[in-house]
């Protein structure tokens, strides 16, 4: 019997997704006999932590599922014990990574990685709280854990007859499934298709902005129009499933399961960044791993705070952030391609010394490209007019800041790269309580 971790990390109001976890939870149990731990990261003040913690407690009880639900001060009480466990230098750095004050979906799910860890998980299995799942002809929900617990963890030879196709050198027989992934279907999955409403060409600057800076202006357009619509509109029908070596175009962190490589490997612990936490993902793709694409694909959905007066900048930061993280992990993503196969050690698990290498020397790229992207992002901002001007003027006198918090934020990465593997075995150390 496996041991997974089926998380959920949040920050907003969820209830209903949670109870939906737990449904997904029990079918893992059920249909596989796995062991599930449910783990439910909670981010949210007291009334809405209390709500969430009632939907736990509401959870059907089954033998093969057992809930977890920490708020704050429980994971960074957790954290603290793993930091001095491993006896590293900074210790209170380490916790501001793993725990920062501000938003980071890169660090909630780092958490979750170590929390899984613990609770000796083989897998980790990762949903997020502003979708829900599909429902299928028969009228039940569509789980993607349906396809990820049929191939996650085996070699890639025992997990072809349970796909649909298979386009996967067969040279590789003896490479485990690191990753089984879909997509979603529904709304972009980042917040801006009012940009594209407004002037489509204007759109298809900005999202052009995070192609590498010697792409031409047509690969620049097919990426705008290629990116954050996931899998489109089209409802589940039937199930399709593809063993290969996945594009990570083609999958999302709402909707994915990752088997060995998130103990060897981080995700980017930067703050008000969008995307942060799609690191892996390219880990995966770069060293050859196999994996499995599946069209198991969740409903995306927007809560109303990002478009609120407080919510719309906050929102537009993370986005400028994460335009302005590409200048260094480009880098990073070419050197990991050159490396290919060789980023992976003999028993075919990722190597963190070589990635926190490519990260140092990505932090030295000149910034003269993040420059020229704040440059076209102000003038296009400033041409769709509104709020989005507004904005344009609250990030002029910013943007020496946002410059450096670029650098510095995979300077952070590669830091906690050094250390995540001993971070990995003093977790496995460390005690978790259930939820009561």
């Amino acid at each position: 019997m496996s041991r997974i971790c089926l998380t959920l990390p949040t920050n907003r109001p969820c209830a209903e997704a949670i109870t939906a976890l737990g449904e997904e939870a029990v079918y893992a149990a059920e249909r596989f006999g796995a062991e599930v731990c449910l783990l439910v990261l909670d981010s949210c003040e007291p009334p809405e932590y209390e709500r969430h913690a009632a939907a736990v407690r509401e959870l059907p009880g089954h033998p093969g599922v057992t809930a977890y639900h920490l708020d704050e001060t429980a994971q960074r009480d957790f954290l603290k014990r793993v930091v001095d466990r491993t006896g590293a230098p900074g210790p209170g750095r380490l916790l501001d990574l793993m725990l920062p004050d501000a938003l980071s979906y890169g660090a909630c799910t780092n958490r979750a990685f170590l929390l899984a860890a613990a609770l000796g998980c083989e897998s980790v299995h990762r949903r997020d709280s502003d979708s829900r799942y599909q429902t299928g002809p028969d009228g039940r929900p569509v789980f993607p854990v349906h396809h990820e617990l049929a191939a996650i963890g085996r070699r890639a030879a025992d997990a072809a007859p349970a796909v649909t196709e298979t386009a996967l050198d067969p040279a590789h027989p003896d490479r485990p499934v690191a990753m089984v992934g879909a997509s979603f279907i529904g709304e972009l999955s980042v917040d801006i298709g009012e940009i594209r409403a407004l002037d489509p060409d204007t759109y298809r600057e900005v999202v052009g902005l995070w192609a590498p800076a010697h792409w031409s202006a047509e690969q620049r357009r097919e990426l705008a129009d290629d990116s954050f619509a996931g899998a489109g509109t089209e409802p589940f029908t039937e199930d399709h499933s593809l063993l290969t070596v996945v594009d990570p175009m083609r999958v999302d962190m709402c909707n994915i399961a990752f088997h060995g490589v998130q103990e060897h490997i981080p995700l980017l612990p930067a703050t008000d960044t969008i995307g942060s936490d799609y690191f892996l993902i390219h880990v995966v793709h770069k060293a050859g791993l196999p994996g499995v694409l599946h069209n198991r694909h969740i409903v995306n959905h927007y809560t109303g705070e990002r478009r609120t007066d407080a919510g719309f900048p906050a929102y537009q930061t993370r986005f400028t952030k994460f335009l302005l993280s590409m200048l260094h992990l480009h880098p990073v993503y070419d050197r990991m391609t050159a490396a290919g196969p060789g980023l992976l050690d003999e028993r075919h698990r990722p190597r963190p010394e070589l990635v926190a290498a490519f990260a140092r020397e990505s932090a030295a790229v000149d910034r003269a490209e993040n420059v020229r992207r704040l440059d076209v992002l102000d003038a296009a901002y400033r041409r769709l007019g509104g709020r989005y001007a507004t904005f344009a003027d609250r990030l002029a006198p910013r943007r020496a800041l946002l410059l450096d918090a670029a650098r510095r934020d995979i300077e952070d990465f590669a830091l906690l790269t050094d250390v995540w593997r001993s971070l990995i075995e003093a977790a496995r150390h460390t005690t978790v309580a259930p939820a009561r």
